[in-house]
């Protein structure tokens, strides 16, 4: 034999993403541009805050990748360098300006290992005259072309069992998973690749248990059907007439391993390749020993992938829902608020996740009374989110009036314990202000309301009463203020106060109370951007750990008519 042409499966260029807390996947660079950031709708998403919504984009050119700064807010960094425009090179680290972070590390196309060890083997049949390399090489092509196409993990498996078979000459061919609750049987076939069942499944399971405990690289034993007991088969497996047993482990290696030390005790096993026949394969052989072995450690690293891409799909998947639940919280908020006449309001409500348990609402109930809602319920997550859904539905019929005020509120609260079962509450503060100046108001375990008044002091008022859906029934008394022209309310949720610099410093209290006594002669739209600035600052890029919502609520009598609608 002459000549041989060799079929390179590449694997495309890519990233390994390493999470802040050390998990690690692949994704593929499937796109130029290839935009990374944490809004959803980049092709890379990363969950931090301290992320901008696009943070840096790929772009390849011919045959060479380039990764740009998105003008994001803390920079973008390859091997610890900030750069704008960066042409990547194998290997380089790349992050995102902020302490223990995420790590993209880049990968070029390149060939698999089992392509190169198939190299091998050609090169191999060739010097020896023989073609078996060929059918080594083919079998091992075709597992690493089912790790390139593959869609489940049963035709990966199925894929490196059929080359473990034709490797060794074996008859049959099982593959073992280690699952919590033991040892579990994932694929079984002949080496006419039909599917076992039946009778055929029976394995020594003496010699599995022994390769797991001493777990060697490859355990052969050899048996005579004739002798007594099978020659040391199990009792059910002595009639089967098999002459020999192969057992491989398959193993992942832990963080700090080495391929050296692959078996090691850095190393964990995660399954078992089990190979038999009924006739005398012969001896292996080192080349074919060493393939085997490679098989072995593709198949385990092909487990692990395909394990991380159920788990990235489960993870997009669930991204999209979130997306969607996300969107559709965005479009329950009022969609304009009032910004001219004699009430005014801004307001922001900023999720720690993708969504939050924060709501506010403001809606005109009458020409003369506007009805504005913050609530905070309990928790955070897809829970407190759906759960504040509940309450904008129960809070729709916006009473102006002390009476129909504490009436809603009570049934609001009845509403919310059945439905929670007590497992979850909320604060809230609802108020109804009227164009004369009077506001009617009732907070409701809500204690985060500061009331500034025209000549720029501060009052801060707490709670009235426990919050909604804490206990199955209750009073909500409704208290009436006269506001003077200029008064301003504003309404926080403990995201605020709790909010951390990247020290773990909370921002707390006596920070909200000199923000209020600095902006207070601005307008609403001004005094919120006052606090968001300067709560963003103090975070300087931390992970926000709870939902920040802030309203501002300005009263104005010299506009109080008419009483334009919106």
């Amino acid at each position: 034999m002459h000549g041989t042409t060799v079929v390179s499966i590449g694997q495309p260029a890519g990233f390994t993403v390493v999470t802040p807390g050390g998990q690690r996947s692949r994704t593929p660079l499937a796109a130029s541009p290839f935009l990374i950031g944490r809004q959803s709708g980049n092709q890379l998403v990363l969950r931090d805050n301290r992320v901008s919504r696009v943070h840096a984009k790929v772009t390849r050119e011919g045959s060479d990748y380039f990764i740009e700064d998105a003008k994001s807010r803390h920079g973008t960094f390859v091997n610890g360098q900030q750069i704008q425009h960066e042409k990547l090179f194998p290997g380089d680290s790349v992050t995102f300006g902020v302490p223990d972070g995420y790590q993209l590390i880049f990968e070029p196309e390149e060939e698999r290992g089992i392509n190169r060890l198939a190299d091998q083997v050609v090169t191999t049949s060739i010097q020896s005259g023989t073609g078996g390399g060929l059918v080594r090489l083919r079998a091992l092509v075709e597992v690493a072309r089912a790790v390139q196409a593959s869609l489940s993990i049963e035709e990966v498996l199925e894929a490196a069992i059929d080359g473990a078979l034709s490797i060794t000459g074996s008859e049959r061919g099982f593959l073992f998973l280690v699952t919590p609750a033991g040892l579990q049987l994932r694929v079984a076939r002949d080496n006419g690749g039909r599917t076992l069942s039946g009778g055929d499944l029976q394995v020594s399971t003496r010699l599995i248990d022994r390769a797991l405990r001493e777990r060697r690289e490859l355990l052969r034993m050899d048996f005579d059907p004739l002798a007594a007991g099978g020659g040391g088969l199990d009792e059910s497996l002595a009639g089967s007439q098999l002459r020999t047993v192969l057992c491989v482990p398959l193993v992942r290696s832990r963080p700090g391993s080495t391929t050296e030390t692959v078996m090691g005790p850095l190393a964990e096993t995660i399954g078992l390749l089990y190979l038999d026949s009924r006739l005398d394969i012969g001896e292996i052989g080192a080349a074919n020993e060493e393939i085997l072995q490679t098989l072995a450690l593709e198949a385990s690293t092909i487990i692990e992938n395909a394990r991380l891409l159920e788990q990235e799909r489960a993870a997009k998947r669930l991204d999209e829902e979130l997306r969607i639940a996300r969107e559709i919280q965005r479009t329950l908020r009022p969609a304009s608020l009032p910004r001219t006449g004699w009430f005014r309001v801004a307001a922001i409500s900023d999720s720690s996740l993708q969504v939050g348990g924060d709501y506010y609402d403001v809606t005109r109930a009458a020409p003369d009374c506007w009805v504005f809602v913050v609530a905070d319920v309990s928790g955070k997550g897809v829970s407190s989110a759906l759960l504040a859904s509940l309450l904008q539905g129960a809070l729709i019929a916006a009473p102006c009036d002390t009476a129909g005020i504490g009436h809603l509120l009570a049934r609001t609260n009845a509403y919310v314990y059945e439905r929670a079962e007590g497992e979850k509450y909320a604060t809230l503060f609802y108020a109804a202000m009227h164009a004369d100046g009077t506001l009617h108001h009732c907070s409701a375990g809500h204690g985060q309301i500061a009331l500034i008044h025209p000549d720029g002091s501060v009052e801060e008022w707490g709670a009235d009463i426990l919050p909604v859906g804490m206990l199955p029934e209750g009073e909500f008394p409704v208290r009436v203020t006269r506001l003077a022209a200029g008064s301003k309310l504003v309404i926080y949720s403990d995201g605020l106060t709790d909010a951390e610099s990247p020290a773990g410093e909370s921002f707390g209290s006596r920070r909200v109370r000199e923000l209020l006594r600095s902006g207070a002669a601005l307008g609403a739209a001004s005094l919120l951007e006052h606090i968001v600035s300067a709560v963003r600052a103090f975070e300087s890029g931390a992970l926000q750990k709870d939902d920040l919502t802030v309203m501002v609520a300005e009263y104005n009598r010299e506009d109080a008519s008419p009483f334009p609608l919106r």
